[in-house]
């Protein structure tokens, strides 16, 4: 495996979500069909986004930044033609340097803080409209914390005792887990996966395969997009993701309304825009 391959493989294994699950709760109860979330936005091989407006898509930056294009997205069983991606200006990739001392001595420090100070945004805009799904509507407020989320994902799957391999598959089944939002502020949202004798009866963790899904709330409007799954912290003696204790941190929207808005209304071009080129996809393992 190259280097970077490795890179990217490790950047979305340790900034993802999927739905990890608890070891004493069936798995059918977890999984969802299609319709629990039309908006969901499936990006090539792996990975996730959410359709907001008819011809824009949000997705975490890191989901798409070690793609060498997106031609497609996939909306509703429909592939979707990409016209352009506008990555966030303050998008940081890890270095190699940062990399290759982590994997040596597993202290994940300094990755896991260069993770905290990015930026981890981007939109997608949609050669046509979609008429055929309605956008989900951002959440605007800020009393993030102490509430009940949703999240959603295809990723891979295991339980909180034993978590998962980082090479599981990572497009499985669309499954549905709750949380409670431990820390909010500024660009993030957080929660903890816990164990059985704390958790919600339907309670899930982040895994790998699933960056980009959305983290929504439940609002006097409705469940509303709050945030989409970015890292969890890979700080942990056990080499193994999706255990309990595990946190995961992800996406806070309302700290990125404003640039979302600019750009979808043209008043802003902010921030870096690839136009792809008819070229063969990339994979990520």
């Amino acid at each position: 495996m190259s280097r970077l391959l490795l890179l990217a493989l490790l950047a979305v294994s340790f900034s993802a979500s999927a739905i990890v699950i608890r070891d004493d709760v069936d798995d059918s109860k977890y999984r969802v069909p299609a319709s629990e979330f039309p908006a969901l936005v499936d990006l090539p091989g792996e990975g996730h986004g959410v359709l907001i407006a008819p011809r824009w898509v949000v997705t975490a930056a890191h989901a798409v930044a070690w793609q060498a294009q997106i031609k497609q997205v996939t909306i509703n069983g429909i592939p979707r033609d990409v016209e352009r991606l506008v990555m966030h200006p303050g998008h940081k990739m890890p270095s190699q340097k940062l990399l290759d001392q982590a994997l040596a001595t597993w202290d994940w420090t300094l990755f896991r803080v260069l993770l905290a100070s990015s930026d981890d945004v981007a939109l997608l805009e949609l050669t046509k409209p979609v008429a055929d799904v309605a956008p989900a509507a951002i959440n605007k407020g800020d009393d993030e914390f102490g509430q009940i989320v949703k999240i959603l994902g295809k990723g891979a799957t295991g339980n909180g005792a034993t978590g998962y391999e980082f090479g599981d598959s990572h497009r499985t089944e669309l499954r549905r887990a709750y949380n409670k939002v431990t820390s909010a502020d500024d660009r993030w949202l957080c929660y903890i996966f816990d164990k059985p004798s704390d958790a919600l009866p339907l309670e899930g963790g982040s895994g790998s395969g699933d960056s980009g899904g959305p983290v929504l709330i439940q609002t006097k409007e409705g469940w509303l997009l709050a945030g989409l799954t970015s890292w969890s912290d890979p700080q942990s003696t056990i080499r193994t993701p999706g255990r309990y204790g595990q946190i995961s941190c992800n996406v806070r929207l309302s700290h990125y309304n404003d640039w979302i808005q600019k750009i979808i209304s043209g008043r802003s071009q902010a921030g870096p825009s690839k136009s792809f080129k008819p070229t063969p996809l990339r994979g990520a393992a």
